[in-house]
């Protein structure tokens, strides 16, 4: 009865409480980077502006010259860990059955199998890519207690989700319930850490080549 209460709660007012502090953290997060205050430039632009921008942001989005090749597993376990998430959090019947319950927009799935062999590739990828981060001197020493975090609070989410689809470890109740406070807990989080990166990624790439480029910098 008690695993049924707790699920009852965070399918509940958790959920609430997790998404209307992440809506509002995200919110003041964007509303503080976009409002900043800066001087106005002056001088004459070297290259016309946005295309700059995009072409930074394609760049940045590729391994740097000679860099695949001294470090092939980081950048393709990023890669495949990034894209299996858009899947699985995106593409699942599930996850899609929970935006269209709180936005009503929906759209088509991808089967069960594909989003388990998704979700194993991912798990592995983020494995990996947190041994990489131990085993590489710099790495190691460039981390923080908040990238470890941030490693954690996005792999629980999969793990857990896994574990409960595939009724594993404890009962479906207790661990779906494990499954969906760990999501809150990333949603809470997320607004305030490096996750943050996911709204801010792209927009900060395409300033950075665009205000660089009109200088006549190379980024």
């Amino acid at each position: 009865m008690n695993e049924v209460l707790f699920l009852t709660w965070v399918r509940g007012m958790g959920l609430n409480i997790a998404i209307g502090i992440f809506v509002l953290g995200t919110l003041l997060r964007l509303l503080e980077i976009y409002t900043l205050g800066r001087k106005p430039d002056l001088a004459t632009p070297r290259h016309r502006a946005g295309a700059s921008g995009l072409h930074t942001v394609f760049r940045r989005s590729l391994p740097p010259p000679g860099m695949f090749k001294k470090s092939p597993a980081s950048y393709v376990a990023g890669y495949v860990f990034h894209i299996g998430l858009f899947i699985v959090v995106l593409l699942s019947a599930q996850h899609i059955k929970l935006i269209q319950s709180l936005t009503g927009v929906w759209w088509p799935n991808l089967p069960a199998q594909f989003i388990d062999a998704a979700t194993v590739v991912t798990l592995a990828a983020m494995v990996l890519v947190l041994v990489e981060r131990i085993n590489k001197p710099v790495k190691r020493f460039l981390s923080t207690f908040e990238d470890y975090a941030a490693w954690m609070l996005t792999f629980l989410p999969v793990l857990t989700g896994y574990l409960a689809t595939h009724h594993l470890l404890l009962p479906y109740t207790a661990m779906l319930a494990l499954h969906i406070i760990s999501v809150e807990l990333l949603l809470v989080f997320l607004p305030f850490t490096k996750l943050m990166h996911v709204f801010t990624l792209w927009g900060s790439r395409w300033y950075n080549g665009d205000v660089n480029a009109k200088k006549g910098v190379a980024v």
